[in-house]
């Protein structure tokens, strides 16, 4: 397991216990003591955790760790890939129009994107932009505004007008925390309003989200299950989960 694996999954475990102790963790993740001392004290530097003898406690209710774009990209990679292949298939016909979130599993999702279908593509994800730039028959449009250093995504008051303007057939999400309470969420509250505009944006939201993500709930909540039309997630997903977004009308596929 890399670091940034290791350090998400203390983090939402600290998110469920309150508290964690560094010998129990150390024998479950096959690692040294000094290794789960290392990540606390990352958690600690970004406000998650307080080291305490043996361990640490949580210091929030709600999760505010925001890995970095590079870290995210290894963490459940398998899942997401097989989430973007199911998402392809909800992609418009010849002619139709997408909008894409900024994250790493829509990031797999314009990898599953078919070669030779005319497609209207409006992105803030630069990465997404990047890739989408070399398919000739995708006619792109890249949202302005003040790039993030963590996402690679633009956001601010420029990003959020231009999605004021648009009604495409589909929007592809992504999210950092998924509850029935507090719907999809994130630590950014510039992230949460461009997200919110991007919701309002298309016909038909479709979120793509590994089942990690599941039973979180980060500090801004931009969008309840009842905005949302499909969830794609994968198999790991509770049966808890998958009936709570059915129950509110949303179509569900584990990939």
């Amino acid at each position: 397991m890399y670091a940034a694996e290791r350090q998400q999954l203390l983090a939402e475990r600290l998110q469920q216990d309150g508290r964690l102790a560094v010998i129990d963790l150390a024998e479950e993740l096959d690692v040294s003591s000094e290794t789960i001392r290392r990540d606390l004290a990352v958690l600690e530097r970004e406000g998650v955790a307080q080291r305490v003898h043996g361990g640490a406690v949580a210091t929030r209710a709600l999760t505010i760790l925001v890995p970095n774009l590079a870290q995210r990209e290894i963490v459940h990679a398998e899942q997401k890939r097989r989430i973007a292949r199911e998402a392809a298939a909800l992609l418009p016909d010849a002619g139709g129009s997408v909008v894409l979130d900024a994250g790493t599993t829509v990031n797999e999702l314009v990898d599953a994107f078919p070669l030779d279908r005319t497609l209207t593509v409006f992105t803030h994800a630069v990465p997404a932009a990047a890739k989408l730039i070399t398919l000739p028959s995708i006619t792109l449009h890249l949202l302005g505004g003040r790039v993030s250093g963590a996402t690679a995504a633009a956001m601010g008051p420029t990003t959020i007008d231009s999605l004021a303007d648009l009604r495409a057939d589909v929007c592809f999400l992504a999210t950092s925390a998924a509850s029935t309470a507090h719907g999809l969420s994130t630590p950014d509250p510039d992230e949460a309003a461009v997200k919110r505009a991007l919701v309002r944006s298309a016909r038909t939201v479709v979120a793509v989200f590994d089942s990690s993500k599941f039973s979180l709930d980060h500090v801004f909540s931009f969008a309840s299950y009842d905005d949302l039309d499909v969830v794609i997630t994968d198999t790991d997903a509770s049966e808890d989960d998958i009936k709570e977004l059915r129950a509110r009308g949303v179509e569900v596929v584990r990939a």
